[in-house]
């Protein structure tokens, strides 16, 4: 039985891959305050952070009637079950990695003492430390497999395409079933999903003796996604890297070559928000999280943080779930949801819901702006301007819906100026 526990995993976040995340150009060459910033950021995880990596092989898979199950417990993802199908996939691992709760801690000190960029990037810095993880998993997951004439598959987590969030406390279940010694690191799901410490991700990870199969299809394998440098059991290019010949042939290209087409650019730069940039800065990093799907779409959960207007004002959460497109679709919105986080008591303490908690929470629950149309259309959206806590009344909740898809077209309208 495959197991793997590295509490002191090698972590060396290319710099191309920490100047994605924070927003900047392809091979853009950090100077002056910001790369004071980013040398800051990766030499306090150097010195205090905490990353580790854990995965186990589980128990049989079974699909039977479109669904899947792994070591007896169901999920609804359409999109895995195919996968593991399609791959004629046997078993599975579960993956989990995590930077630690230390850089949390200290991302969040940071905001407290009034330094907002040390916090941005340091924030960024752990999103990259966990990608890495998970790229250093996969590789010796690839290697294990390989040594056992098995091939593994790319990984999967609630929340990508098709997979619905809320499958992560099932998944957490499963690996709390650990037979083994304790986990190696803190780590902890809530009702909707969400993982603390936030940079942390939970995946499966499929395995198959069929590798023709594996070899003959490319969504079966992990090399696409997988950054993993010098990589002995590489079987496609890493799709983010720039491949020299493309380079050469711009270079070489005749005088009566076609030009290339305009590429398309499905939100506006420098945006007018109804938000100043600190602000969207600091909630796309402390309250947003996306995850870019493989089909291209992307999902996104922010947490709204306030408090009731009366009732004492009680503190409230919320949670906001949407869906996007691809970028060549524009981003358009597919689906949103939005409802008070689980464990929120505050929500109960307005005056709606106190009058009639039924309506307000299918009122809530109802309305759904901008549905089907490009998230470009969020800087055009005429909606009300009242910036009260609570949830009582349409302009109050449209007002935070606008907040909201305004943070994720920054955060996508800044990864797309890269």
């Amino acid at each position: 039985m495959f197991e793997l526990t590295d509490t002191q995993p090698p972590v060396d976040v290319p710099e191309s891959e920490f100047l994605r995340l924070l927003g900047y150009p392809t091979n853009h060459a950090l100077a002056g305050r910001p790369r004071e910033l980013a040398d800051a950021a990766r030499q306090w995880f150097a010195a205090n952070g905490r990353p580790w990596i854990y995965a186990r092989e589980t128990g049989a898979v079974n699909l039977r009637d479109g669904k899947l199950k792994i070591a007896g417990s169901e999920f609804s993802s359409r999109q895995l079950h195919d996968l593991f199908a399609e791959s004629h996939a046997h078993g599975a691992v579960l993956v989990a990695v995590s930077a630690g709760k230390e850089c949390e801690e200290h991302a969040r000190q940071l905001w407290l003492e009034s330094k907002p960029d040390e916090y941005f990037f340091l924030e960024m810095f752990g999103s990259a430390v966990v990608e890495q993880l998970v790229t250093l998993a996969n590789g010796r997951l690839c290697g294990w497999a390989d040594a056992n004439a098995m091939a593994a598959l790319p990984h999967y987590s609630p929340g990508y395409s098709g997979w619905d969030v809320a499958d992560q406390v099932k998944l957490w279940n499963l690996f709390k079933k650990n037979p083994g010694g304790s986990f190696p690191g803190e780590l902890d799901v809530l009702d909707s999903g969400m993982l603390r410490p936030k940079k942390s991700l939970l995946a499966v990870v499929g395995v198959t003796r069929d590798r023709e199969t594996a070899r003959r299809f490319a969504k079966l394998i992990p090399c696409e996604n997988c950054a993993l440098p010098d990589c002995r059991y590489r079987r496609a290019p890493y799709v983010r890297a720039r491949p020299q010949i493309e380079n050469f042939q711009r270079q070489n290209a005749g005088a009566h070559d076609a030009p290339a087409a305009p590429k398309k650019i499905p939100l506006s730069p420098n945006a007018k928000y109804s938000v100043n940039v600190r602000a969207l800065q600091k909630w796309s990093a402390e309250r947003l999280s996306l995850n870019f799907l493989p089909d291209g779409r992307v999902a996104a959960h922010f947490r709204y943080d306030g408090t009731t207007c009366s009732s004492l004002g009680r503190p409230l959460e919320f949670d906001y779930f949407v869906k996007l497109g691809a970028a060549a679709d524009d981003y358009k919105i597919l689906e949103t949801s939005c409802a008070p986080a689980a464990g929120d008591t505050g929500h109960t303490q307005q005056c709606e819901f106190l009058k009639d908690a039924t309506v307000l929470t299918q009122n809530i629950a109802a309305e759904k702006p901008l549905l089907g149309r490009p998230l470009n259309d969020v800087l055009t959206w005429t909606r009300p301007a009242n910036p009260a806590g609570c949830y009582c009344d349409r302009e109050r909740r449209y007002h935070k819906w606008g907040l909201v898809l305004e943070v994720i077209h920054f955060a996508l309208a800044q990864r797309q100026a890269r």
